[in-house]
């Protein structure tokens, strides 16, 4: 057990490490728009105006029971599922969001909102009830916007019809973190000013 730990240690460095080398290569290569590529990668924190939108379980659920979270149709427990925060995050992301974040969780194009029995899980991190999600925007368009969605009518119906809590709130300043890692889907081998080898630049990309 010992040695398990000492383990997990090193990789959760070694993760960090690469973590943060990642970004910097990102900022730094991104070209013109590398600034705007960091941030869709959730490489870069992200602080500014925004929404407070907060999800909880109807008042009185059993937070330990009433079934798994996972469904792929209406809610009708009074428990918030996978299904409800996906249709949530990307109706703000429709609605004009910058950036998200739900529990301190940053998402990227690649994150995933999933159910494994009790919990949800955002990118296998399991989360808990209150779901507080943060997304950074043109605060009171994007609140509109987003209440006038038909994924903010669908959450509305939710409150209105199983006494799902919600609240939403225009904020002056919200911070995001950075996405814990990053996961590379292309990548170029490093071209050499002159190597004189001749060698083709086959342009792979690795995952």
């Amino acid at each position: 057990t010992s040695a398990a730990d000492t383990l997990e240690a090193q990789v959760d460095k070694l993760r960090d490490d690469v973590g943060r080398r990642q970004r910097k290569a990102l900022e730094k290569h991104g070209g013109d728009q590398g600034e705007l590529v960091a941030l869709l990668a959730g490489a870069t924190p992200v602080v500014g105006p925004g929404v407070k939108l907060v999800v909880d379980d109807a008042e009185g659920t059993d937070q330990g029971g009433g079934g798994p979270r996972e469904t792929s149709g209406f809610t009708d427990t009074g428990r918030v599922r996978d299904r409800d925060l996906q249709r949530v995050v990307n109706g703000l992301w429709q609605s004009g969001a910058e950036a998200i974040s739900i529990n301190g969780q940053r998402l990227t194009a690649l994150s995933a909102i999933r159910a494994a029995g009790d919990a949800i899980l955002v990118d296998n991190r399991p989360l808990v009830p209150p779901y507080t999600v943060l997304a950074a925007g043109d605060g009171k368009p994007l609140s509109s916007a987003f209440q006038a969605s038909a994924d903010g009518q669908y959450l509305q119906a939710l409150k209105d019809t199983f006494d799902i809590r919600t609240s939403m709130s225009v904020q002056q300043k919200v911070s995001l973190p950075v996405a814990p890692s990053l996961i590379v889907r292309t990548a170029e081998p490093h071209k050499a000013a002159d190597t004189g080898s001749g060698a083709a630049d086959t342009r792979k990309g690795t995952s």
